[in-house]
């Protein structure tokens, strides 16, 4: 497997991230967005996950306006920091991130012309869900996205494929606020709820991680890509 930092489209202003190339060199690309905590060892282990499942990752870096490729550990200072960062993002420049991570991939020889997703893990899976509203990506995941229900304005502009990933017992996201997402999409997306799980559960580096519940929803994650990523 190949890996390397890449300049996004806007590479003048600083903003890369992370691209992990499959066995075969190409492939559907998907793009990754990180937790709170950076495009840190765990992001970076699960963009070449995603690589040796066949997709073209690239994990874009969203923090670089406040601190560039930061890798931030889940508790203590680390978790106050990654708190502070997530703070400072603002929602035009958000847009213009997502926007330009999106072009990026679609623009690589590796993809040459093929389908391109999202997936985001807890504030990533917040920009997993625009990425779906704002950009041409053809299918988008979310885990645990932190927020989406109190931006549900764009829902309508969603056109393609989307599937959440929602644990039940999220400190963070209640089973109201999932309700309230499942209730503005109604049957346009698909929903799984992980039992006994809580928030961060994919994330093997974290207190919280659950096994089965990752594994259950990778599994459904790669059968979805393979389903709206491949040509048919």
């Amino acid at each position: 497997m190949q890996t390397r930092w890449v300049a996004m489209k806007n590479s003048d202003t600083g903003y890369q991230g992370y691209l992990a190339l499959p066995p075969a060199g190409k492939g559907p690309g998907i793009v990754l967005y990180q937790e709170i905590f950076g495009v840190n060892g765990h992001i970076r282990g699960v963009a070449e996950q995603y690589a040796q499942d066949g997709f073209v990752v690239l994990a874009p870096d969203m923090f670089w306006r406040g601190a560039q490729k930061v890798e931030l550990g889940y508790e203590g200072a680390d978790r106050e920091r990654a708190l502070e960062l997530m703070k400072s993002l603002k929602p035009e420049e958000i847009q213009a991130d997502v926007k330009a991570a999106v072009a990026t991939l679609r623009a690589l020889p590796e993809v040459a012309g093929q389908k391109v997703g999202a997936v985001g893990y807890c504030l990533g899976g917040r920009l997993a869900y625009f990425s779906a509203a704002l950009t041409d990506v053809n299918a988008a995941v979310s885990y645990y996205g932190g927020g989406i229900q109190d931006n549900l304005q764009v829902v309508d502009k969603i056109k393609v494929p989307m599937q959440f990933h929602y644990a039940e017992n999220d400190h963070a996201i209640p089973l109201e606020a999932v309700e309230k997402v499942k209730a503005a999409f109604g049957d346009r997306a698909e929903f799984f709820v992980y039992p006994g799980a809580q928030h961060g559960f994919n994330c093997w580096d974290r207190a919280s991680y659950h096994p089965r519940s990752a594994a259950l929803a990778h599994g459904r994650t790669l059968e979805f890509f393979a389903q709206n990523l491949y040509a048919q």
